[in-house]
């Protein structure tokens, strides 16, 4: 859930450039630098490596049958875009080029800058083209993957490809401990007890070496428990609801089990750890790179929902990558049709599963028979998973809240959940005292926005 810090600087940066800059941006007529003889050329930004952070050889693929598409139908329309910006410097590039005056028309938006973009004006409020475009229907998409771009219910983005968070499961362990696969509506208890069941010593030298679980965080516990921290605004936060309570006993009851043992990512890659939450495009790129599939030769894999709580359900969060229209641009026509071509395109959506790790946010295409045997013969096996579980991960998956300052408000919680689980303290009581620290902090921050 949180960001590492090149990443909080470089929001902070866009934050800070685009605030101070985008009035006088926009009263400079800095824009009409565009000179007739420009007017046939719409520009895209984009990173050069893939958004789910493994190795990618064909980074620019998809992006390149879109544009050959879009310049067939638009014969009098060059699309250029500039090459060789890395994912990790991809944010502060963009907010240099919005301070500067000359940001691409149409360019991707990473799920971490999605809030503060539009809440600094940076992006163009997409509702006329949606309303008024008869071949743009909504429903193509898998809600949860369009309303991520959407901020305080006015869309500012288009999704492009997205991925949920899944349980991914050691079927091997399972087998050799004689426990049958979990269903799909698992519970916290189940998931649990086969933890407890499978954390041993099995070479009887005294110590753990086969556990339970790795990775599974507050962050999905408090997802799969029903429970909603801010309000839409972000003016107050419920910390003390009974779903919270529930969500920090479970995780800490978790965490007993392997008797301050910190388990690791290592313990799973050797084929010693029954279950780990896990970004489908992980599993995705984990099971396609020949040196990675490797790690994981000893035991097979499977994929199920999260488990659910005693008030929620088997879900989690989408982390999706949009494209957006620069609130500045001079070729708004021109760049919405490019924006369907790369998000409303089957053909060109299709390409999400053989270029990316990711999933693609038109559900025809992701449903769809061929997206079933690329799968599979990307994993090399039927059993590792279920398009069925896809696509409703995908379709009942939650979205990150979107309010000023909400990225800034998680990382509070963050803390506030560890300080609780790390601390000896009746876990209800603490949860009073850091519920009030929160809404001061809300309220503070709400106060120095006005």
């Amino acid at each position: 859930m949180i960001r590492s810090e090149k990443k909080r600087y470089a929001a902070a940066g866009i934050c800070c450039v685009l605030l101070c800059a985008s009035a006088g941006i926009a009263e400079s007529g800095i824009y009409n630098k565009f000179l007739p003889d420009e007017q046939d050329r719409i520009t895209i930004g984009v990173f050069s490596d893939s958004y789910w952070e493994v190795q990618n050889g064909y980074s620019y693929q998809i992006l390149n049958d879109a544009v050959a598409k879009y310049e067939e139908a638009h014969p009098d329309i060059k699309v250029e875009y500039v090459s060789g910006v890395l994912k990790e410097d991809y944010s502060e590039w963009l907010s240099e080029r919005l301070l500067s005056g000359d940001a691409p028309d149409v360019f991707f938006v990473l799920g971490d800058d999605f809030n503060i973009l539009a809440e600094s004006g940076a992006l163009k409020d997409l509702s006329f083209f949606i309303e008024n475009d008869d071949s743009f229907q909504e429903d193509m998409f898998y809600s949860s993957a369009f309303e991520s771009g959407k901020y305080e219910n006015i869309s500012y983005a288009i999704p492009y490809e997205c991925a949920p968070r899944l349980m991914f499961v050691n079927r091997t362990i399972l087998e050799s401990e004689k426990i049958d696969m979990p269903e799909n509506d698992w519970t916290w208890e189940e998931f649990y007890d086969i933890c407890s069941r499978v954390t041993r010593d099995t070479d009887g030298d005294g110590l753990l070496d086969q556990f339970g679980t790795v990775g599974y965080t507050w962050a999905e516990a408090f997802e799969s428990n029903g429970v909603v921290l801010f309000d839409q605004t972000g003016s107050t936060c419920s910390f003390t609801g009974k779903g919270v309570g529930e969500a920090l006993e479970f995780v800490e009851r978790l965490d007993e089990l392997t008797a301050g043992y910190n388990v690791s990512e290592r313990d799973y890659d050797l084929g010693n750890v029954a279950f780990r939450p896990m970004s489908f495009s992980e599993f995705r790129a984990y099971k396609s790179y020949p040196l990675s599939v490797k790690k994981y030769s000893g035991f097979e894999w499977g994929c199920i929902p999260m488990p659910s709580g005693p008030s929620g359900e088997n879900i989690s969060t989408l982390d999706t990558l949009m494209i957006g229209m620069n609130d500045g641009t001079q070729h708004a026509e021109q760049a919405w049709e490019l924006i369907k071509i790369l998000t409303c395109d089957p053909e060109i959506q299709s390409e999400i599963f053989d270029y990316s790790e990711g999933v693609a946010v038109l559900r025809e295409v992701t449903e769809s028979e061929r997206t079933l045997q690329r799968l599979i013969e990307e994993t090399g096996s039927g059993q590792s998973l279920n398009l069925s579980i896809l696509s409703d991960a995908v379709e009942k998956s939650l979205i990150s809240p979107a309010f000023p300052g909400a990225d800034e408000a998680m990382e509070q919680v963050d803390r506030a959940v560890n300080d609780i689980i790390e601390g000896n303290g009746n876990i209800s009581m603490e949860q009073i005292i850091w519920n009030r620290e929160l809404n001061r902090y809300l309220e503070d921050s709400q106060t120095r926005s006005r």
